[in-house]
């Protein structure tokens, strides 16, 4: 095997494991964006951070590295995300074969610690071996978790390189999302009139049951092939002896097809002024923009290094339409040509989290071949 592709797991790990000991659920960044910035500086690399931190409400902030390319061909941005989810908070990672899960009562948070100890580890075996490579980013955002906060607040005149490759996602390498939903975030505030629940209840118009009626006659779960809806929250009332005048509920929708995403919107809003109307109040309705859709084009530079590093490491690629959302989304919409490939991550956001170390591998060699394999003709 070339030296480029003989994984150190041992340095790998300890990478990782240094990273999950660093507490970051979205908006607590800062204590990885220092240890990143810190790396970086004592190997020789300039790194910029932005401000994002102040827009995002975070600690930290995006950090964009520059690696100067020793071979000639396109430039590719790779990226991963600095925070976790909940809950984030003293991880205690352990090896079980070629597994690393946690204590089980945290996640493991390698979604996404692991990708950003990959890039690492590439970096560091790029170094060491002094293979020719191409002109090289690094962007490590913050608050993807919670509405790619970090990639909308990244400012794109930053970074000319338009090819942009997150690891990031889940499974086994050789999944090429082809095309990804966009989303929104819904929220229906009604109204309706207080009184006695036990002297008058007739003269009042219960909010929380013009609610009940709403997500009753609304369309919620998987729509059809494209398109996802779901109830995230629901609150309202004062005490169980009043009609309750106010109740409200969030949700999100995600397609595929915008047409279908205004499709969604535009039946739960009626559904909800349909309930408030025949029960006697009324709703506000708000709609706000999370992502945009994500579709590549076989023709983006991107997505053929992909395949061709897929191909030679033996891995047929699958063409898969995805579910979630994630940076490249929101790049995609800032004009850059994105992909992304899986470091090994399986059952995320959730304490049954785990990485698959042969994954893991197989990934970072296919990842090196983006980085310092030449494009066949």
């Amino acid at each position: 095997m070339e030296a480029r592709f003989e994984l150190n797991r041992e340095r790998a790990l300890r990478t990782f494991f240094e990273l999950v000991a660093i507490d970051s659920e979205s908006g607590g960044e800062g204590g990885v964006t220092e240890y990143l910035q810190k790396w970086f500086a004592d190997r020789g690399y300039e790194t910029l951070r932005d401000q994002a931190g102040q827009t995002c409400g975070s600690t930290g902030d995006n950090l964009l590295v520059h690696i100067g390319g020793t071979m000639p061909g396109e430039a590719i941005c790779f990226n991963a995300h600095q925070d976790t989810v909940r809950p984030g908070c003293g991880i205690r990672p352990r090896v079980e074969g070629d597994r690393v899960v946690s204590g089980g009562d945290t996640i493991l948070a390698a979604d996404d610690k692991a990708g950003i100890a990959m890039l690492l580890e590439l970096l560091e075996r790029l170094r060491e071996t002094g293979v020719p490579h191409r002109e090289l980013y690094y962007l490590f955002t913050i608050g993807e978790e919670i509405g790619m906060l970090g990639a909308k607040a990244f400012d794109p005149a930053l970074m000319p390189c338009k090819s942009f490759f997150a690891v990031d996602g889940t499974g086994r390498p050789g999944s090429i999302s082809v095309a990804g939903p966009g989303a929104v975030a819904m929220r229906a505030d009604f109204h309706g009139k207080p009184a006695h629940a036990g002297i008058e209840p007739e003269k009042g118009a219960s909010a929380i049951l013009m609610l009940a009626e709403a997500l009753r006659s609304a369309p919620f779960g998987r729509i059809d092939e494209e398109t996802t809806s779901n109830v995230g929250q629901i609150g309202g009332g004062k005490a169980n002896n009043v009609v309750a005048d106010s109740a409200w509920f969030t949700a999100e929708a995600r397609s595929r097809s915008e047409e279908k995403l205004q499709k969604q919107v535009d039946a739960v809003r009626a559904a909800c002024r349909h309930a408030a109307e025949t029960l006697g109040g009324s709703v506000d309705f708000h709609v706000e923009p999370t992502y945009p859709a994500f579709r590549q084009d076989p023709d983006w530079f991107i997505y053929r290094c992909c395949v061709q590093a897929y191909r030679k490491e033996g891995i047929a690629p699958r063409l898969v339409q995805a579910g979630g959302g994630g940076d490249a989304n929101i790049l995609t919409g800032k004009g850059y040509q994105c992909g992304g490939i899986s470091a090994g991550i399986y059952n995320c956001h959730s304490c049954d989290e785990y990485l698959d170390l042969n994954d893991f591998e197989q990934a970072y060699r296919v990842v090196m071949r983006m980085m310092t394999d030449p494009m066949d003709n």
